[in-house]
């Protein structure tokens, strides 16, 4: 992660916030950077798109949601 934070999660670690969506539900955003880059990438570009959001849960870890109006594969 970069001094300015992370291109997909901004200023929250990486590995604090889940994937709640598609086939990488419930992995965090770290794991799917050494799993699959090209994904991650995706990631990051998309979030400059507004196509997903980070929320706190309830069990308070944090969620990366994605927008199901989007057109966004995933």
């Amino acid at each position: 992660m970069s001094a300015n934070g992370s291109p997909v999660t901004g200023v929250i670690e990486e590995s604090q916030v889940i994937i709640d969506f598609g086939k990488y539900e419930g992995k965090s955003v770290q794991e799917i950077a050494e799993v699959d880059p090209v994904f991650y990438e995706k990631l990051a570009l998309e979030k400059e798109n507004g196509v997903f959001a980070i929320r706190r849960h309830r069990d308070k870890t944090f969620r990366l949601y994605i927008n199901p109006l989007s057109n966004m594969d995933h």
